[in-house]
């Protein structure tokens, strides 16, 4: 078994320099790495947004999530659905008329200097925070299932994923990521899709008896009806609606490899393409949630389980695909590897591009040779970081990594959808060096809110909570307003 993950990692890592090659290999300057040339075809940018935005979470928590939490993900995915469908009709056409590199001048277009740069920091923090959790599970899922028997250290484990995300981003950028998630979106789909397969079969079920059998068991609910639960439907449709709006169209991650589109209409064709493939494939990954626990119930197979005797939901996927067989086993492990390639090679591009363009001024000097040595160093600062933070998270992971996204997510980019509805929805101009304050505040009253609202009142915050936080940046602009309109 070792042999054969080591041989499916290596396989895997050299196909992705292929594609970075090919790719990259007559236009290394800065334009292909910030912009893609504007050259990227929609089809593919839409394909590949889909394993840039499932990544390790969806192929791990959302099938571990049905143990606890049924079905009840798909309000939220719903909810996706009407978010791409403003940043196809609002935000794109918006990008596109400033012809932005970095969607963050748009707030130093509309406020000014310190707003841009606010807005950039809080990106900054969220996608080098989001983005690192995705690829940490990643990492500790292979750790647990496979290298610990070996011997090697995490770290080790994490610096290698990074060194080799680092090396076949370092010279294309997003030009080769496009077309890197491409391959990732493919492995990441028949990964689950074949082990649906193999469990079919083993059980001797087909898909239709498989969900009819979880349906009586009560797993495949999709409605919470409670209004206090904090996944009441109405809710997550709400909040999976604002946080595609904010974690997509606010994302200079997401939106980079939009606008390496030929132009508005290609884009927007990719944007609404992949909000209808998102629903398909979201529910791929709950039967196969389902298609889990019904494997374990029918076999006796013992759920794995913490301390306190919980099921962990993050590891029901990969303990029974090793249980099941050495096939399951392998393309578990090629998932996972496209998972976690997918978690980070856009968003170290992602973050470079914030740095260079709103902090360090590369509109204007975007394709000078000190600038493309700038932006290599601030490529391998950002890798430095993000392995930082995956190792340093490791004592914290003790819940459905997908609840701890999104719990991280509520809080760090309210701010950026709040600075966005009043720059977009008002005429109103602000105190430019205020801003920062506003952005800060917002989300500590949120956290407080998020707290201590159960006590007061009953009712639990869920994602909803990022509407909260957007809403009091929005009031905290409007208390910092000035007269004269824009």
């Amino acid at each position: 078994m070792e042999a054969v993950v080591l041989i499916c990692f290596v396989t895997y890592t050299v196909l992705l320099f292929v594609v970075m090659w090919l790719s990259s290999r007559r236009s290394a300057g800065n334009d292909a790495f910030f912009r893609g040339q504007r050259r990227s075809p929609w089809p593919v940018v839409a394909y590949g947004m889909i394993g840039a935005s499932l990544s390790g979470v969806t192929f791990l928590s959302v099938p571990g999530g049905v143990y606890y939490g049924q079905f009840t993900y798909m309000p939220l995915v719903f909810g996706y659905v009407l978010g791409y469908a403003v940043i196809a009709l609002v935000l794109l056409p918006l990008y596109y008329r400033l012809n932005v590199t970095s969607i963050y001048s748009y707030l130093d277009q509309r406020f000014g200097g310190r707003s841009e740069k606010t807005g950039a920091l809080f990106f900054i923090i969220s996608r080098l925070m989001g983005s690192a959790l995705r690829m940490y599970l990643v990492v500790f899922v292979l750790y647990e299932f496979v290298f610990r028997g070996w011997g090697i250290p995490f770290w080790t484990i994490a610096v290698v994923f990074i060194a080799i995300i680092l090396l076949y981003t370092f010279r294309g950028g997003v030009k080769t990521v496009v077309w890197t998630d491409m391959l990732q979106t493919t492995f990441l789909l028949l990964a689950a899709v074949a082990t649906v397969v193999a469990i079919l079969s083993e059980l001797d079920i087909s898909l239709a008896q498989l969900l009819r059998r979880s349906a009586d068991a009560g797993y495949t609910r999709v409605f919470e009806t409670d209004p206090t639960a904090s996944k009441y439907y109405w809710k997550q449709i709400l909040s999976g609606m604002f946080i595609t709006i904010t974690m997509t169209g606010l994302d200079q991650d997401m939106m980079q490899k939009n606008l390496t589109c030929k132009n508005l209409r290609d884009a927007q064709k990719n944007v609404m393409t992949s909000s209808g493939l998102f629903i398909i494939v979201n529910l791929l990954f709950l039967c196969l949630g389902a298609a889990l626990i019904a494997y374990a119930q029918t076999t006796g197979f013992d759920l794995p389980v913490d301390a306190k005797g919980n099921v962990m939901g993050d590891k029901i996927f990969p303990s029974v695909a090793f249980h099941l067989s050495t096939f399951t086993a392998v393309v578990f492990i090629i998932g996972m590897v496209a998972a976690g390639y997918s978690s980070a090679d856009g968003t170290l591009t992602a973050l470079t591009t914030t740095l260079c363009y709103d902090f360090l001024g590369f509109e204007r000097k975007a394709d000078s040779h000190r600038a493309v040595r700038t932006r290599r160093w601030v490529h391998v600062g950002f890798a430095m970081l993000y392995l930082l933070v995956i190792v340093a998270f490791r004592p914290f992971h003790t819940q459905s990594l997908i609840d701890t996204l999104f719990d991280v997510a509520g809080f760090t980019y309210g701010p950026l959808l709040g600075l966005y509805t009043f720059g977009l929805f008002t005429k109103w101009q602000v105190r430019d060096r205020w801003v920062p304050l506003v952005a800060v505040l917002s989300p500590i009253l949120a956290f407080v809110l998020k707290k201590y609202m159960p006590v007061w009142t009953g009712y639990h915050f869920g994602f909803e909570i990022l509407l909260v936080n957007g809403l009091l940046t929005f009031l905290g602009l409007m208390a910092i307003r000035v007269n004269k309109k824009s």
